[in-house]
């Protein structure tokens, strides 16, 4: 369920800087966005996995906070950060 090792630096070497920029804004949104992706595909398999459902709402919650603070900072950036993952907003 979780992100593995490959995913994780394929992401970073994606939406990063370099391979060691794990903290910039946009690496972390595009990881949420993925762990937001597969726990959707869990919660769909199995629908009374509560803390599942709860532990998606946080992500979800973070990510609209990080998107938030990104649009405020970096605007093009923000736009072309949402294109790119498909996210409706």
């Amino acid at each position: 369920m979780a992100l593995t090792k490959q995913d994780t630096v394929s992401i970073i070497n994606k939406f990063g800087k370099s391979e060691k920029d794990t903290g910039a804004t946009e690496v972390q949104i595009a990881l949420l966005t993925e762990r937001i992706n597969q726990l959707t595909e869990h919660c769909k398999k199995f629908k009374k996995d509560k803390s599942g459902q709860r532990g998606l709402l946080v992500l979800v919650g973070q990510r609209r906070r990080m998107l938030k603070y990104m649009q405020r900072t970096n605007l093009e950036g923000y736009r072309s950060l949402i294109k790119e993952l498909g996210i409706r907003k």
